[in-house]
């Protein structure tokens, strides 16, 4: 008897049990029979709260809890009955009319309820809210999912269209955003709040609607925010706005455009985020909800807030790299010579385009006796640094192709250069953007000579040049590789000869994959003989476009140019005798040269006088045979050569003086003079500016 009462109170105690947890338990419990039919249920459950027991014992599930996939939610119940594998943790939509229908998340459990025997008897089921949990969980995935994917590449444009792919349709069905058209540009952001007159530059948008979705103003537009709107008033405090949307909401008048494209795409809610950074405006990100249910609520306000830094300050980093590269290249542009030399027997242009590999230059230099440098380098790195080593290098090419040095000593004067350079590099404290960073540079630097059709070209670190002959042979000459500028490799320098017929075209390329592609067979530079009368710049422009789809166009450098025959009448060219009367001699000669020349009468008598001059040092100074050329180029260049090495060397004469004057008047009747060697002796050269006809 006393067992048989203790199983009796146990029972009671269990029902009692179970009674509570059916009338108190918050989490959701039902008990189903096999036609997954409501046998009890628990009122005070998520789904059903406020509803009586009675009016749900017997209806299906899952309509008694008002899931929203019924299908899904029936076969997940159907699968438990069938093999007896309990089910945890499922999400599933809902609408319970205790929230008036709107939709919440639900986590639902359940396993078969079976007798000893193994009779099935139904299927116990729970059921959990969890749509906050839910939803921050969302938020957090679309917050590092912007983190992750947001910012990628230093472009304010695309930045901006990452956020739209990320926000859509994960947190919005419209997104749009809108940056201060400045701010694109590189400039710095205004402060807030933001001046009526600012203009904004739509710069993406992104809807998950079928079809072609409205849009107030297209992508790309510019334009100032009308006002007074929750836009303009989001960034002039700098506060975001949630805005419920109806038609009759009196701020829509004031943006006709963007009344008409909401009602047509039928939002709902409204989402108007700033993008701002240390107190100043960047733009501007409006989000829209019109086939997702629900407003904007704080929680979200508060995930668009941190998507909204993370943006800003990804834009902030773009815009600064913009600025920096527009910096570099105005300062590269401004280095670089705007029109390369066509001197008369040298026809050349080139094309140098900075990019984040490096920077480069192309120069051509005029030079004594109807010579031209051709010169082309690059330097490693980006920015105003890179940009700033180039004019340092340039300058230093000009300065030492003026003192009429060979090419494989020019190049070891500018790696002396370029070492200390680098050694200023390493110098620098850390913090310094330089901190570091190595200095590579290379430059490859030919002197061609139209009267003997000869091209010197010596090289540091850079590829060799390509040359096209006038039958249309390709030929990568073996220039001897000398160590890149900058280096601790301190081998000589070593120069080579190159031919160039009259036609030929001879190409310096910034580095070995852009050479290789001038010698392939569809380059343009193959072509460039048989088009004698095709301009050169559009030769280079032909080969920028032939270039590969995986080869980039920033990063190239290049210099093309093609030889033409030096007229033979601009040109006299007289021996003289070692004796006294040498430099009658050769003023005699002079004039009736300039003569027929029809050169200005100032000029042809500066030159006489600079002649005679020239002469007169020769024969006291140098050692037979003498000669006297003449050259009509762009300007007059009278050349003395004689055999000796000694080099002449300018005087200030002092009042009482006899002698000593004689270079220090050719200096000042020429614009330019200076003296170049040769294995058989030297040459002392000046030049005249021609007087206008």
């Amino acid at each position: 008897m006393a067992e048989g009462r203790g199983g009796s109170d146990a029972r009671d105690a269990g029902m009692a049990t179970l009674d509570a947890l059916f009338a108190r338990s918050p989490i959701g419990l039902a008990v189903l029979d096999t036609d997954l039919r409501v046998l009890r249920i628990s009122t005070a459950g998520p789904t059903v709260r406020g509803l009586r027991e009675e009016d749900l014992v017997g209806r299906p599930i899952p309509n008694a809890h008002h899931v929203v996939e019924e299908k899904a939610a029936r076969d997940l119940l159907r699968g438990v009955l069938k093999d007896g594998v309990p089910v945890q943790g499922r999400v599933m939509r809902a609408r319970p009319p205790a929230d008036h229908g709107q939709e919440r998340l639900y986590e639902i459990s359940a396993f078969r309820l079976e007798e000893r025997s193994g009779t099935v008897l139904g299927v116990a089921m729970t059921v959990v809210d969890v749509t906050d949990r839910e939803r921050a969980r969302t938020r957090l995935g679309i917050l590092d999912a912007v983190r992750e994917c947001v910012g990628r590449t230093l472009d304010v444009v695309a930045t901006c269209q990452e956020l739209a792919e990320e926000l859509v349709p994960a947190f919005a069905d419209v997104a749009v955003v809108e940056v201060v058209d400045a701010v694109i540009r590189g400039d710095d952001p205004p402060l807030s709040p933001l001046p009526r007159d600012v203009r904004l530059r739509r710069v993406a948008f992104r809807s998950n609607a079928a079809g072609a979705q409205p849009q107030a103003y297209p992508v790309g537009d510019v334009r100032a925010i009308p006002g007074p709107t929750p836009y303009s008033q989001a960034v002039a405090d700098l506060r975001p706005r949630t805005v419920a949307l109806r038609p009759d909401l009196p701020w829509l008048t004031a943006d006709p455009a963007r009344a008409r494209a909401i009602s047509e795409s039928g939002s709902h809610s409204l989402l108007a985020v700033p993008l701002d950074l240390r107190g100043t405006v960047i733009g501007l990100v409006c989000l829209y909800r019109a086939r997702t249910p629900g407003a904007y609520d704080e929680d979200d306000l508060e995930l668009a807030r941190d998507v909204a830094r993370h943006t800003a300050l990804c834009i902030d980093n773009a815009r600064r790299y913009t600025r920096d590269h527009t910096v570099a290249a105005t300062v590269l542009r401004h280095i670089l010579p705007l029109f390369p030399a066509s001197l008369t027997a040298l026809e050349s242009a080139g094309i140098a385009r900075p990019g984040e590999g490096g920077s480069g230059w192309f120069d051509t230099i005029g030079l004594s006796g109807a010579r031209t440098a051709l010169v082309a380098g690059t330097v490693a790195g980006g920015g105003i640094q890179a940009a700033a080593t180039v004019g340092q290098l340039r300058t230093v090419v000009h300065s030492f192709a003026a003192l009429d040095l060979d090419p494989e000593e020019l190049l070891a004067r500018l790696n002396d250069t370029a070492a200390l350079l680098a050694a200023e590099r390493a110098a620098v404290p850390p913090g310094t953007p330089l901190h570091r960073e190595p200095l590579t540079a290379s430059c490859v630097y030919g002197v061609y000579d139209p009267l003997t059709r000869m091209c010197t070209v010596a090289r540091a670190g850079h590829p060799a040049p390509v040359v096209v002959h006038p039958d249309g042979t390709v030929d990568r000459p073996d220039t001897p590789a000398g160590p890149g500028l900058g280096s601790t490799d301190r081998a000589p320098f070593a120069a080579d000869h190159i031919r160039l017929p009259h036609g030929s075209v001879i190409a310096f390329a910034g580095n070995a994959v852009l050479a290789s592609h001038l010698t392939c067979e569809k380059s343009p530079l193959r072509l460039a003989v048989a088009d004698g009368d095709q301009p050169v710049q559009q030769l280079c422009d032909d080969i920028l476009y032939g270039l590969p789809a995986d080869m980039e166009a920033d990063d190239a450098v290049l210099l093309v140019a093609r030889t033409r025959p030096f007229p033979c009448d601009r040109i006299a060219t007289r021996r003289l005798d070692d004796e006294p009367t040498a430099a009658a001699t050769a003023r005699g000669y002079a004039r009736d040269r300039l003569a027929d020349w029809r050169v200005g009468q100032e000029t042809a008598l500066n030159a006489e006088l600079i002649v005679s001059e020239l002469v007169t040092n020769a024969l006291r100074y140098g050692g037979p045979p003498l000669e006297l050329r003449l050259i009509l180029d762009r300007g007059l260049t009278c050349e003395v050569s004689d055999c000796s090495a000694t080099a002449p060397h300018l005087r200030h004469a002092r009042t009482t003086d006899e002698g000593g004057r004689g270079l220090f008047i050719v200096s000042q009747l020429s614009q330019a003079w200076g003296t170049r060697y040769s294995p058989d002796g030297k040459t002392v050269w000046t030049e005249q500016a021609l007087e206008p006809p």
